[in-house]
C-alpha cells in the first residue's frame, strides 16, 4: 500500500512477508499514515486494484476501500493490476502487452494502446494459455510495435511461438511487484478525468471464478 500527495509517494509499504493480507493491511495503513502526518479522514481519493489476481487478495482490498468510501464519503478510483504493470513499460511502442502468471498454465493478460500520456485497453482483459495470449496480441497489433512487460516473463519467453518475437528484437521487461504507487498515480489521473466511482459501483475483475465456486458447482453437478 502507499500514501501519495499528488504524484509524490509519501510512504509505501510492500506486502513482502508471509502474514495474511487480511491481518496486514489495516496496521500497515495506520503506520503509513502516521509517518505521512495524516489520518484516514484526510485522504481525498482511494485508489484500489480491482484485479485480476487472487480472489482473496482482490476481495480484501475492495472490501476495505468500500468501507472507507462509505464512512468518509470519498470517491474511489478502480485500477486494473495489469494497467499498473503496463504503465511501467518503456516508451517507443504503439502497444503494451502486460501479463502475470495466473497458475494452472494460464496468464492474466491485457493489451493496451498508447494514447497521449496514458493507456487505453484494446479489448477486455483475459485469462488464457500463454500461447493463446501471444497469438491474440499478434493478431490485434498488426504493423504496430509491442512492448511486453510482466512480473513473470518466463511464462511467455518459454513459449515456442516467442522465438519469432525475439527474432524481431522484442523482449519482456520485468515489472516491479510493488504496484501501489503506480495504482495511486493512475487513480489521481482518473480523478482529474472525472472517472471515479463510489462504494456501490466498485466491483472486482476476477476473470476466473474462485475455487470454492468451481468445486461447489462440480459437486452439485455430479450429485444431480
Amino acid at each position: 500500500m502507499a500514501v501519495l500527495r499528488d504524484d509524490e509517494v509519501l510512504k509505501e509499504i510492500p506486502h513482502d512477508g508471509t502474514e495474511d493480507y487480511s491481518s496486514w493491511v489495516l496496521p500497515s495503513v495506520e503506520r503509513a499514515l502516521k509517518v505521512s502526518g495524516l489520518a484516514i479522514r484526510d485522504i481525498n481519493i482511494f485508489a484500489v486494484a480491482s484485479g485480476p489476481g487472487s480472489f482473496t487478495g482482490v476481495r480484501m482490498g475492495l472490501t476495505t476501500v468500500k468501507a472507507w468510501s462509505e464512512a468518509f464519503g470519498r470517491k474511489v478510483a478502480s485500477v486494473s493490476r495489469l494497467e499498473a504493470i503496463a504503465a511501467q513499460a518503456a516508451a517507443g511502442s504503439q502497444f503494451v502487452a502486460a501479463f502475470v502468471d495466473a497458475h494452472r498454465d494460464q496468464v492474466f493478460g491485457g493489451l493496451y494502446r498508447r494514447e497521449g500520456p496514458g493507456l487505453s485497453l484494446v479489448e477486455d482483459e483475459m485469462l488464457a494459455a500463454p500461447a493463446e495470449f501471444l497469438d491474440w496480441v499478434k493478431e490485434r497489433s498488426i504493423n504496430g510495435r509491442v512492448r511486453w512487460i510482466s512480473m513473470d516473463p518466463e511464462k511467455m519467453t518459454a513459449q515456442e511461438g516467442w522465438r519469432e518475437h525475439a527474432a524481431e528484437g522484442e523482449s519482456v521487461e520485468v515489472s516491479t511487484s510493488v504496484l501501489a504507487p503506480l495504482i495511486g498515480r493512475i487513480g489521481r489521473q482518473r480523478a482529474l478525468q472525472g472517472r471515479l466511482t463510489d462504494a456501490l459501483g466498485l466491483d472486482a475483475q476476477y476473470l476466473r471464478r474462485p475455487d470454492a465456486e468451481v468445486f461447489w458447482k462440480g459437486r452439485t453437478s455430479r450429485g444431480s
